[in-house]
């Protein structure tokens, strides 16, 4: 069964429909006919917020095993007939989320959902002790590439564990540690894929140069047979204080190009009016180089080669608003949160200018339009809004709650969130510090 929906106020002419099939999976089509590509994108129901202590990073690690063949799929085949038939794939993890996607030319969208479907219907046929140990060197790799060996790979991970306490199902990184990557077993893998790799726990998009009812047939050919699983537990609860209560600081020695200066704020859920407001609040104070930091510490100062303040928008818990300052020559990170603290005082007391709100109101409309102008982009999106809203139809419609936000409520929640007791912070000293390298630029962006 299925609706169509109505075209909606503020979708910029964009429609979405909403389907479901017997065994419970979710299936959002969105027709553009403007170029002959379409994009197949699933966001199953799990990430690493699913985890349970011991077994961290299991939801990343399926993400590189469902890239390791299926029944009628064998090894890297997958990625070849994508790529053979000219079209592009990947995969991501995050704390809430596992995604999968390709674009394909509209011609073999077929192509696309037998692909997804026979990985889905049978991962555990082909998955063995070669493939678990295969991948699970694969990620242990990509860690050190990406946390371990690189500078300031280390902040993500501590400044999460530090702003989300012990025990709460945000307080480690999808990543997972190298201890955990090897207790896991094979059996581990495959109970964790009978949970959650089901077709009632996830959500299909598919947009682009479609046509609706030969997809939603294809969709149920390859699809409909897949049984539901019922075995999922609810994600352990991640409600926190809107405020941390104090300061949590650590001081990190590494062979890091300059210091640094990085801070995660306690922020309001994705999804509400005051998310948004968090959002406009630090694209005027961090977004970019007509910012306020960027300003003040880059162009005024000359105290920081780069300065960034930006949101990671979580649902399932407090969102993080991410500080992010690199020093120029010498200069020491206490004069930087000085100047950082004066500017967000300054900003909680007066809100932004007219100015400013309009510029960043632009901003963030300008990237929201991006996304949903892209086939990729809007199939990615209508995912999110489904799985963490129960709603597809708001990933049209999110323009428009951005544009409805006042000043006042910028300035609220910049008054409320963005204090020195509300945040964790990172400082990163050099062990062998340099003048050559305290003024490289080519590390600014984290």
């Amino acid at each position: 069964m299925g609706h169509t929906a109505t075209e909606q106020a503020g979708s910029g002419g964009l429609t979405a429909t909403e389907h479901r099939l017997a065994n419970g999976l979710r299936v959002v089509l969105s027709e553009d006919h403007l170029t002959p590509v379409a994009a197949v994108c699933l966001w199953y129901d799990v990430g690493s917020r699913h985890e349970v202590k011991g077994r961290t990073g299991l939801a990343h690690l399926f993400e590189h095993l469902m890239f390791q063949g299926s029944a009628q799929v064998k090894g890297n085949g997958h990625f070849e007939l994508v790529q053979g038939a000219g079209g592009s794939l990947n995969g991501t993890t995050s704390f809430e989320r596992t995604n999968y996607f390709e674009t394909m030319p509209a011609h073999e969208l077929e192509l696309a959902l037998w692909l997804e479907a026979d990985r889905m219907g049978s991962l555990l046929t082909a998955l063995d002790d070669e493939s678990m140990e295969n991948q699970r060197d694969v990620v242990k790799n990509e860690r050190r590439q990406r946390y371990d060996n690189v500078p300031y790979g280390t902040a993500f991970e501590k400044l999460t564990a530090m702003a989300y306490p012990e025990g709460h199902p945000y307080h480690h990184t999808p990543i997972g540690s190298m201890a955990d990557l090897d207790a896991a077993s094979l059996e581990d893998a495959r109970a964790f894929f009978r949970t959650y790799y089901a077709p009632n726990n996830v959500v299909l998009s598919i947009v682009g140069d479609i046509d609706p009812e030969q997809t939603l047939a294809w969709v149920e050919k390859y699809f409909g047979s897949i049984p539901a699983h019922d075995g999922k537990q609810a994600p352990r609860d991640g409600t926190l204080p809107d405020v941390i209560g104090g300061e949590l600081r650590e001081v990190v020695e590494e062979d890091v190009p300059a210091r640094a200066l990085m801070a995660a704020y306690r922020l309001p859920h994705d999804g509400t009016r005051e998310a948004d407001a968090a959002d406009l609040a630090l694209t005027v104070l961090g977004g970019g180089e007509s910012s306020r930091l960027y300003n003040r510490l880059v162009r005024r100062d000359r105290s920081a080669v780069a300065a960034g303040f930006g949101l990671l928008r979580l649902a399932g818990a407090p969102s993080l608003g991410w500080l992010d300052v690199k020093t120029s020559g010498g200069v020491e990170v206490p004069g930087i949160e000085r100047a950082v603290d004066e500017e967000l005082a300054r900003f909680a007391a007066e809100g932004p200018t007219p100015e400013e709100m309009e510029r960043a109101q632009a901003q963030l409309e300008r990237e929201w339009l991006d996304r949903l102008a892209t086939v990729s982009g809007r199939a990615d999106e209508l995912c999110r809004f489904a799985v963490l809203f129960g709603d597809p139809q708001l990933a049209l419609t999110a323009v428009r709650r951005v544009l409805d936000i006042t000043p006042e409520e910028v300035q609220a929640v910049a008054k409320a969130r963005l204090r020195p007791d509300n945040r964790a912070v990172l400082v990163y000293e050099p062990t062998e510090p340099t003048d050559a390298a305290d003024t490289e630029e080519g590390e600014a962006d984290q």
